[in-house]
């Protein structure tokens, strides 16, 4: 780490490190498609820490509502509920999630680059519908790009946020690409929202500054594109292994979702979910079904499925967990 002036490590700029804004502007721009400078950007202490302060500066300005995706982490429902949020869910089908019925919310939250846990990218068509929708209701779009540098079959999916930088909110995080105890992350916001959030974050509430200016080291030294390359070949070594295993060894189960990021989903036959689960539990998987994902007042048809991650087994116990979790299924 080059030497830092005495300053840099005062309080500083609720913001973030000048420095790691500078960094990230650039890198968003090149690898992301982000349309972006520093003062677009807040540094914060993970995806939950942003989502709380978005939460907070939407409920101020009289939002009530936040339409959000039918499978999704609960844990964000819970988050918004806490600053006094509605959630409701919009619909999924094969092109992804249908913004049609977000007439009523004041924003949308979602996964369009890699649905989490569905796995698909948002359809070119709903993109620009997410867009319209924006723009013609004055709303903001929150987009979740918790795995964006993860692409194996297919080029990289553009940012939403490069369609309408004034209307859609990126978020994005080092949880994925470093470590989640790291608790780094940034939002690239409209200048109006990026005060706002700023001024909602506070004077002294502010991220690790040592790791602030290593992350930016590590973004302009190349240092980090060279480890997520290097990341992004094991990933895809693991993600193959996984889809040979289970073709091979429990073929009634359906690996979907597999051209991007840390996770897959299993599809199971009709009525062997929980079963599955409660079996993985006893050989001390940590599987989770997917209706742990499915919002609770979501329409979409029952199915049952697995969201397997791949990314956690260090590299010495991951032949076993395969084996593992080939035992657990449908044969």
């Amino acid at each position: 780490l080059t030497a830092a002036p005495h300053h840099a490590l005062d309080y500083g700029d609720p913001r973030g490190r000048p420095e790691l804004r500078a960094a990230l502007a650039g890198y968003l721009s090149r690898a992301r498609g982000v349309r972006t400078g520093p003062e677009r950007i807040v540094v914060c202490a993970g995806f939950v820490h942003g989502l709380k302060l978005l939460g907070t500066v939407l409920r101020a300005r009289g939002a009530r509502t936040v339409a959000v995706e039918s499978y999704g982490l609960d844990v964000h429902g819970r988050i918004l509920a806490a600053s006094g949020l509605d959630t409701a869910p919009l619909p999924f089908d094969r092109l992804g999630t249908d913004p049609g019925a977000a007439s009523g919310a004041d924003a949308l939250l979602l996964t369009p680059a890699h649905q989490f846990p569905m796995g698909v990218p948002l359809h070119r068509d709903r993109r620009t519908a997410l867009v319209d929708w924006a723009r013609r209701t004055g709303g903001l779009v929150l987009e979740d790009d918790y795995d964006g540098e993860f692409r194996y079959d297919r080029q990289p999916v553009g940012a939403l946020q490069g369609l309408d930088p004034d209307r859609v909110v990126h978020l994005g995080t080092a949880s994925k690409s470093l470590a989640p105890g790291l608790r780094l992350a940034w939002m690239v916001l409209p200048p109006r929202l990026a005060e706002e959030v700023a001024a909602a974050k506070g004077g002294v509430d502010t991220c690790g500054v040592l790791d602030q200016l290593t992350l930016a080291e590590f973004l302009t030294s190349g240092a980090y594109d060279r480890h997520v390359r290097a990341a992004r070949l094991r990933y895809r070594r693991r993600r193959d292994a996984l889809v040979a295993a289970v073709t091979a060894r429990a073929p009634q189960a359906r690996v979907t979702g597999i051209a991007a990021g840390l996770h897959v989903l299993l599809r199971l036959p009709a009525g062997t979910e929980q079963s599955v689960v409660q079996a993985a539990h006893w050989r001390g998987l940590a599987l989770h079904g997917l209706a742990r994902y499915t919002h609770p007042a979501a329409r979409a048809e029952p199915v049952d499925a697995l969201v397997v991650g791949y990314g956690t087994p260090p590299d010495h116990a991951w032949s076993g967990a395969l084996d593992a979790l080939c035992a657990v299924l449908p044969g």
